[in-house]
């Protein structure tokens, strides 16, 4: 099981974007550094407390800065920008990390991107995502004359092709099927399971499922693998997870419930955003609540797998054996503003080093004995 981490980013009041980039910097070393696989983060266009517009160009920074991660777009809203200008983009990062790029792609989940992109139908953003990744990946497979007709874009590059002097040629990644696409799904029972399976695609699961719906994830995404012949495993996988770890368990409690705490700030925040958008049911401990009754502390107690190194371990192959076979874990990225710069490296850290090996190896072994 490999280790990544999955940044929105959240920002705290009154931070700038200068300096939640120094922040993402220091953070993206650090993991390199104690052993981390990946490093996912988001995109937003109008939100300061989620303030990375180009995640492209802020992942380019960090390629010449770190040894082993690798990088992904958690994500790329399709429907906000020309598909043409993301296939350009995109086949960029993946030569300039030689590999070392994912490309996740979704819908936007930001009500006010939406109304800044003049996108708030849920149908129509999902039509846009699906033809957008159509058509990007035909301009890596056909190269030129390019000529697509669809229901949101028509464009064309054929009258201006001159391929003596290259010209009207788009850049194309370094395998003509582009870099590994991933999806970001939060709804449990979502049909986007079994398509990323079909398609070939690493589905990305959200934080806020609870285990029984990150379950139905893995029985739509078996199915999608089976139906396209697939082996049928979670090694593409990758599910989402706010993880605590302290000396001691009353230790993590209390981090969690600080009232500077960033995994307190963290769910406060979501519920805030979920509740304003009319999607508190995104965050229900049990699915008979009314959404008046959904509370951010108990949202919050159901989700976080927090605790001294013995206790993750335990929740952690816990959940993963009522979950699936995931094959990454991504670690749900705070601020560190106050305290949490402190406790969140003291955390990951004893996460690498003492907790996943662990893990690693209950599951090692439980697979060698059912082989034998």
């Amino acid at each position: 099981m490999n280790l990544g981490m999955f940044l929105m980013p959240l920002t705290p009041p009154g931070q700038t974007l200068g300096e939640t980039m120094e922040e993402l910097t220091r953070k993206a070393r650090f993991l390199d550094e104690i052993g981390f696989d990946e490093f996912w983060l988001g995109e937003h266009f109008a939100a300061t407390s989620e303030p990375i517009p180009s995640p492209l160009a802020f992942l380019s920074s960090l390629i010449v800065q770190t040894q082993r991660l690798t990088f992904g777009s958690g994500v790329i809203s399709l429907p906000n920008r020309h598909p043409a200008v993301i296939a350009g983009e995109v086949a960029q990062i993946d030569h300039l990390s030689k590999g070392r790029f994912r490309f996740g792609i979704g819908t936007g989940s930001l009500p006010p991107d939406w109304e800044l992109f003049k996108l708030e139908d849920e149908d129509t953003r999902k039509r846009m995502m699906l033809e957008s990744i159509d058509m990007i990946q035909k301009i890596w497979r056909s190269g030129p004359p390019y000529e697509f007709n669809g229901e949101f874009w028509q464009f064309a590059v054929k009258k201006t092709l001159d391929p003596e002097l290259r010209m009207g040629i788009m850049p194309r990644p370094r395998h003509p099927e582009g870099p590994p696409v991933h999806i970001s799904i939060a709804t449990p029972m979502s049909s986007s399971t079994t398509m990323a399976g079909e398609r070939g695609w690493g589905p990305l699961s959200s934080a806020l499922l609870m285990g029984k719906g990150v379950a139905q994830h893995w029985a739509g995404y078996a199915k999608g693998l089976a139906n396209a012949g697939r082996p049928v495993n979670g090694d593409n996988w990758r599910v989402v997870r706010a993880v605590l770890i302290a000396p001691t368990d009353a230790e993590a409690e209390r981090r969690m419930h600080h009232p500077e705490g960033a995994v307190n700030f963290y769910f406060r925040y979501i519920h805030q955003v979920l509740t304003r958008a009319g999607k508190a049911a995104a965050m229900k401990t049990r699915h008979d609540q009314p959404d008046s009754e959904v509370d951010v502390v108990e949202a919050m107690n159901a989700r976080v797998i927090r605790g001294s190194v013995a206790s993750v371990r335990d929740q952690l192959i816990a959940f993963r054996e009522e979950a699936g076979p995931f094959g990454h874990l991504l670690i749900a990225g705070m601020p560190w503003h106050g305290p949490n710069e402190a406790w969140e490296r003291e955390s990951l850290t004893l996460l690498a080093r003492e907790v996943m090996p662990a893990v690693r190896a209950h599951f090692a072994t439980r697979e060698k004995t059912a082989a034998e």
